[in-house]
C-alpha cells in the first residue's frame, strides 16, 4: 500500500480517537492557537450504550470554558442524587447537593450529542481538524524518533506529520499496542448486558441506579426509553445462550422493576449488548513522542459512571502541561511524564475503590450491609457524592 505523500498534513499534535478525551484535548489545544488533528475511525459518533453520564466535575470545566449554558440546552436528564434498591430497601447512595460547584447534579446526555457539541465548538478554531472514517495505522519514524502517523481512509494511506501523538482511542488502543506500552489488569468478576425498554405511561419514576432486590438490574432514564442493564458473571454469556433467550428473560424479570411481559421487547440476542468490564492501567502512559490518556491509559469499571469524567480530566491536565511545550515546538519526555504524575493518584484511588466495590469475596447470598451503614452514617452519602461527582482531583483549564 502506497503512502500518499501529496495528502500529508502537518500538526502540532495528532490525537487518535474522537471520544470525550480526544475531542476535549483537541478543543483545548486549538483554543490555545495550536494545530490539533483528531482522527476517528468511525464516520460519526452514534454508538449505543456508551458512557453518557456527565458529572459535576465535567460540567464545571464546561462552565469555566464558557460552554455550559449552551451545552445544557441539549436534551438531558438530571440526577441530584443516586438511588439504589438494596435488599428491597431504597437508599440514597450519593448526594451531590453540597458540592462546591455550580452544577450539583449528573447530566445524562447521549454521548453522541456531547461529542458532536465538542466537535462543533472545536471547529470554530482554525487550528482544529477532525478526520472521520480515518484509522490509525502506524507511527512514522525519522532517525528513530516519531515524526508522525500513517492513517487509513478506506484503501488509501495518508500521513500526518507531528512531533506528538496522543492515544485517546479507548481500552483497545492501537496507539498503546503499537507503542509497546504495558500495564496491569486487575480483572472484574462481572459483565453487563445492556438493552432498551420502551417507556409506558404508567411506568414508575425510577431515575437511575441499581433497581432490583439482588442489585444486579440497572435502570437509567433516557427520556423516551429506559436503558437497562443486567449484570452477569464474567464470561457467562455463552452459557446463557445455551440455556436460551427465554430463560434469560425469565431470570431478568425476577429482579427487574417491570412486569415479565415487558421483556417481550427483547426478542433477539442482537438486542443485548455485552459490556465486558475491565479494570486496568498502564505502568507508563508515555514514551518519547507518544502519550496515552483516558481509557487507553486506564480502563475503568462502569461503577459510578466515572470513566468519561476521568478521561475529560486527563485531557485538561494534558492540555495544561503540554500547551507551552507544543507552542515552543519541543515536547520532551519529562513533559509527558508530568501528565501521568498529575493524574496517577486519582486513577489509582478510583480503581482501588472500584475493585473493592466489585470484589467477589462476599457471598452473593449474604445481605449487603450498605443500607445499615448509610442509615447509621448519613454523611457518607455526601462523601460518596463528592467522590463520584468530583473525584479525587479536579482539573481547571489553564489557557482560558
Amino acid at each position: 500500500m502506497q503512502v500518499a505523500q501529496e495528502n500529508a498534513i502537518s500538526a502540532d499534535c495528532c490525537i487518535v480517537g474522537g471520544g470525550p478525551a480526544g475531542l476535549m484535548l483537541g478543543y483545548l489545544l486549538a483554543r490555545a492557537g495550536l494545530r490539533a488533528v483528531v482522527i476517528e475511525k468511525h464516520p460519526d459518533f452514534l454508538r449505543d450504550f456508551r458512557g453518557d453520564t456527565i458529572h459535576p466535575s465535567t460540567l464545571e470545566i464546561m462552565r469555566q470554558l464558557g460552554l455550559l449554558d449552551e451545552l445544557l440546552t441539549l436534551p438531558h436528564q438530571r440526577a441530584e442524587k443516586l438511588q439504589a434498591e438494596v435488599a428491597g430497601e431504597e437508599i440514597t447512595m450519593a448526594d451531590f447537593s453540597r458540592l462546591p460547584v455550580e452544577c450539583r447534579f449528573i447530566a445524562f446526555m447521549p454521548q453522541w450529542d456531547f461529542l458532536n457539541f465538542l466537535a462543533k465548538k472545536a471547529a470554530e478554531f482554525p487550528g482544529f481538524t477532525l478526520l472521520q472514517s480515518t484509522e490509525f495505522n502506524d507511527f512514522i519514524y525519522e532517525n528513530g524518533v516519531i515524526s508522525g502517523v500513517k492513517t487509513l481512509q478506506g484503501n488509501e494511506c495518508h500521513i500526518i506529520r507531528t512531533a506528538l501523538v496522543v492515544g485517546a482511542d479507548g481500552r483497545n488502543s492501537q496507539v498503546k499496542a503499537k507503542a509497546g506500552l504495558t500495564g496491569k489488569s486487575f480483572g472484574a468478576p462481572r459483565d453487563v448486558l445492556w438493552f432498551r425498554l420502551e417507556k409506558h405511561p404508567d411506568d414508575p419514576q425510577l431515575g437511575m441506579g441499581h433497581k432490583g432486590p439482588k442489585q444486579n438490574f440497572i435502570v437509567i432514564d433516557r427520556g423516551d426509553y429506559w436503558q437497562c442493564g443486567y449484570t452477569i458473571q464474567k464470561n457467562q454469556l455463552d452459557e446463557l445462550k445455551l440455556a436460551g433467550l427465554g430463560a434469560l428473560k425469565s431470570t431478568m424479570a425476577q429482579v427487574a422493576p417491570f412486569s415479565a411481559e415487558r421483556m417481550a421487547e427483547v426478542d433477539e440476542w442482537d438486542k443485548l449488548k455485552l459490556l465486558s468490564i475491565r479494570i486496568d492501567r498502564l505502568d507508563r502512559w508515555m514514551k518519547p513522542g507518544v502519550l496515552c490518556i483516558g481509557d487507553a491509559a486506564h480502563a475503568m469499571s462502569p461503577i459510578g459512571g466515572v470513566g468519561v469524567n476521568l478521561a475529560i480530566q486527563d485531557a485538561v491536565a494534558a492540555a495544561n502541561m503540554l500547551t507551552k511545550p507544543l507552542q515552543q515546538g519541543n515536547v520532551a519526555l519529562h513533559d509527558l511524564q508530568k501528565v501521568q504524575q498529575r493524574r496517577q493518584f486519582p486513577t489509582v484511588a478510583t480503581q482501588f475503590l472500584q475493585i473493592k466495590m466489585s470484589s467477589n469475596k462476599r457471598k452473593r447470598s449474604t445481605p449487603s450491609k450498605v443500607p445499615q451503614i448509610i442509615s447509621r452514617f448519613p454523611f457518607l452519602r455526601h462523601l460518596f457524592g463528592r467522590l463520584i461527582g468530583l473525584g479525587f482531583r479536579t482539573e481547571k483549564p489553564r489557557y482560558l
